[in-house]
């Protein structure tokens, strides 16, 4: 491999081979060399760009799934945003269930869960804005509560819990943020 090759495009050829192997076998399982040898780099350029495997596949998850929530933000692309989450991980199936199997579902939230916050949270003040006397503790309460219902239905469908398409479980989100905030605030204007 030519040495002037950027980090991002090695990282992502190594990547590449990582998910050949994920779709295949648990995390546990995959090597470095196996990962060096088909992607055809060395030990010490894989961990020149990464600690271990599972910072790698925090790197991808980064890279690849969460980017696609923080690109659409505001009250009217956070939908378009998950949505593409919800492809990303359709498209790459095998991948992401290899590690909620392989890391279990704490790690797995654990990749998404700041960038869906800070989504909701955008979303949220988007929604509030010019809204007074919103109180700040019931303002992160439903941030954080609708940050993790979003993970858990994620992994849900992610798991064939659940049947209904990307398109109808962003509507019915979509309608609970917004009743749920419009409700909260109904409720402080009347107690203030």
């Amino acid at each position: 491999m030519p040495n002037s090759m950027s980090s991002d495009v090695t990282k992502r050829l190594m990547v590449q081979s990582l998910k050949k192997f994920m779709a295949k076998k648990p995390l546990a399982k995959i090597s470095v060399r196996e990962i060096t040898e088909d992607s055809g780099f060395n030990r010490q350029t894989f961990y020149y760009h990464f600690e271990d495997i599972y910072d790698m596949v925090k790197w991808m998850y980064q890279e690849e799934a969460v980017k696609l929530v923080v690109e659409h933000e505001g009250v009217l692309l956070w939908q378009d945003g998950i949505l593409q989450l919800f492809r990303y991980i359709e498209e790459n199936k095998a991948v992401c269930l290899c590690t909620l199997n392989s890391l279990g579902h704490q790690h797995l939230k654990r990749f998404f869960y700041d960038d869906i916050h800070a989504a909701i949270e955008r979303t949220f003040l988007s929604i509030t804005e010019g809204v007074p006397n919103v109180p700040k503790d019931y303002a992160e309460f439903l941030i954080h509560y609708y940050s993790i219902a979003l993970a858990a239905l994620m992994e849900s469908w992610l798991l064939g819990e659940i049947k209904q398409t990307p398109e109808k479980l962003i509507e019915f989100i979509d309608i609970a943020i917004n009743d749920q905030i419009r409700g909260g605030l109904q409720r402080n204007e009347k107690s203030t």
